[in-house]
């Protein structure tokens, strides 16, 4: 008896996990990242947060933009702005999510860059819209590869919009 009710849990979770990414949902969501969580040539402290929004084009496959600000304890770009685009995909309905984007970087009056990055990460359910989303990323700079590009943690919260 113990065997059937875990069997049918489980079946309960994978459907109710295969709901998660359909087609037609939105998505916001905010992530704070620095905090020292990352690794590039050129930092001392680092903050950041970061604002997004998606839908989801097709199932398990996101479209997302961004807006962000980051403050740095580099001598030369103290704070930077950036805006975004980029992509989600699901790769197993349980939230595990491959993500590509690319940013457009402004400091400072006469500083800019443009990032593009890819990341790994999971949409661990809260609830049924709420997520916690902590993800492993890495932004690759073409202005100076050595003391910009950046590897690191960012942990994000998501909820996503359902239709019904």
């Amino acid at each position: 008896m113990k065997r059937f009710a875990l069997l049918i849990a489980v079946l309960t979770m994978t459907v109710a996990a295969h709901a998660q990414f359909q087609k037609g949902k939105g998505y916001i969501g905010a992530s704070l990242t620095g905090l020292d969580m990352h690794y590039n040539g050129g930092d001392k402290f680092n903050f950041g947060l970061e604002a997004k929004g998606g839908y989801i084009l097709w199932d398990n496959l996101m479209a997302l933009g961004s807006i962000g600000y980051q403050h740095s304890g580099r001598d030369e770009v103290q704070d930077y702005f950036e805006l975004g685009v980029g992509g989600r995909y699901y790769i197993i309905q349980n939230g595990l999510y491959l993500g590509l984007n690319a940013k457009w970087i402004h400091a400072n009056g006469n500083y800019n860059d443009v990032m593009p990055g890819v990341e790994v990460g999971y949409a661990f359910y809260i609830n049924r819209s709420v997520t916690i989303e902590p993800a492993v990323y890495y932004d690759q700079s073409f202005r100076n590869h050595r003391d910009f590009s950046t590897i690191g943690l960012k942990v994000g919260l998501g909820v996503y919009l359902f239709d019904d």
